[in-house]
C-alpha cells in the first residue's frame, strides 16, 4: 500500500476528544472521530436517511446518528443493532501533525 494512497483532511487538535467532524475524500464524505486519543474514519453518511453520523453523539466508542438514534462502532463501522451490517471504515495515519486517511480499497 502506497503513502499516496493517504490524503491528509485536518490536522491533530482541529477535532476535540469525543468529537467528530466531515470530510470530502474523492468521492467519498469520510466522518473522522477523535476518542480515547485515537482518531477513526467510517462513512460519514448514515445509511438510514443519510444524516451525518459526525454530528452525533460519541459514547465508549459509538456514535449516535443524530437524526433516528442509528448507533455504529466508530472503530469499524459496525451498527451496534445488527453486527451482520456494517458502514465503510477507513484506514488512518497520523504523520506528524497531519490526520490522513486512505479511501482506496
Amino acid at each position: 500500500m502506497s503513502e499516496a494512497e493517504f490524503v491528509t483532511v485536518a490536522k491533530v487538535g482541529d477535532i476535540p476528544e469525543g468529537q467528530g467532524a466531515s470530510y470530502v475524500v474523492g468521492e467519498k464524505v469520510v466522518g473522522l472521530f477523535h476518542h480515547g486519543g485515537v482518531y477513526y474514519a467510517i462513512n460519514d453518511l448514515c445509511p438510514h436517511m443519510g444524516a451525518s453520523l459526525s454530528d452525533g453523539h460519541v459514547e465508549n466508542g459509538v456514535v449516535t446518528c443524530p437524526w433516528h438514534g442509528w448507533r455504529f462502532q466508530i472503530s469499524d463501522g459496525t451498527w451496534c443493532d445488527n453486527r451482520r451490517i456494517k458502514t465503510e471504515s477507513y484506514e488512518v495515519r497520523v504523520v506528524g501533525d497531519e490526520i490522513r486517511v486512505r479511501v482506496t480499497p
